[in-house]
């Protein structure tokens, strides 16, 4: 749980004045009786509304924040105790903040995580060179970090955050921004690292198109509280487990009925000329109704 502790203040400068002698408080609970467990390799995606709690949670998971109550284990470590240690064996990518150096060059950037990681130099050439391959950053490797696009500086934190092959992998947005061609390379990279070296990856986003191509389970928080952990197909089913086919006839036979038959299955009137067909996706798919 993580209780945060809310100053409310009136406006204008009376109300910052009695701000200073006496101020109206009030708790906002951001996360409330969260709980699950990650088994390694798995991409899991945490998703929710805005303001459900989801930073707030990937802040305590790496040790940014410390939770009001209860427990948080990653490993052997608990990650606001054993900062220092524990950040050495996970990445962190937060779409809307770069840990690279703002005024120095790309690479340079590369080479003091390098340092700071103790990563060795043979290590560091063969995952500089998988890194070019995959996200084809070696072109702008020399640039400022200033000067690159969102694009391309969102590569560039994908790679700084596994310079040092961290086993556990949080990503907050990180194709926020990102046109259709970026995200596409993001999405392949993640997907190539979970696979080679089997990644355990955390991602939360408002992009569905990442969750459906990236991870078969999703956590889904709301208010604080976990709605649903499971499946992907398993939230489908549960919450959109029927599909809508509405089709226009040119000419409709007898007249117009309420409904007509058609190959075996009911089509009800949902307009002049217009019918519907429902499906349960859980029995059929819509594709071989349509055909």
């Amino acid at each position: 749980m993580k209780v945060f502790r809310v100053v409310r203040k009136e406006p204008g400068l009376k109300g910052a004045l009695k701000g200073l002698f006496r101020s109206e408080t009030s708790q906002l609970r951001a996360v409330d009786g969260v709980s699950f467990s990650l088994q390694k390799g798995e991409m899991v995606g945490y998703i929710g509304p805005n303001g459900a709690g989801k930073s707030t949670t990937i802040k305590m998971l790496t040790g940014i924040l410390t939770p009001t109550s209860g427990e948080v284990q990653v490993g052997a470590f608990v990650p606001w105790r054993d900062r220092r240690v524990y950040t050495k064996t996970i990445g962190v990518v937060f779409g809307q903040r770069t840990q690279l150096w703002w005024d120095i060059a790309v690479v340079e950037s590369f080479r003091l995580l390098k340092e700071i990681y103790g990563v060795s130099d043979a290590d560091y050439a063969a995952r500089m060179k998988a890194f070019d391959d995959l996200l084809e950053i070696g072109r702008f490797l020399g640039q400022p970090v200033r000067k690159l696009s969102l694009g391309e500086r969102m590569r560039c934190d994908l790679a700084a955050s596994l310079l040092h092959a961290p086993p556990l992998l949080f990503l907050d947005e990180p194709t926020i921004g990102l046109d259709v061609v970026a995200k596409s390379n993001v999405r392949s990279f993640l997907s190539e690292v979970n696979r080679r070296e089997g990644t355990t990856v955390i991602l939360t986003t408002h992009d569905l198109d990442d969750i459906e191509e990236l991870c078969r389970r999703v956590v889904v928080i709301d208010r604080g509280r976990v709605l649903y952990d499971g499946t992907l197909q398993g939230l489908r089913d549960r919450h959109l487990p029927e599909a809508r086919i509405r089709f226009d006839l040119r000419d409709v036979p007898g007249g117009h009925p309420d409904s007509l038959d058609v190959g075996g299955r009911r089509a009800e009137q949902a307009g002049k000329n217009r019918y519907q067909i429902v499906v349960d996706k859980r029995e059929t798919a819509p594709a071989d109704v349509i055909r």
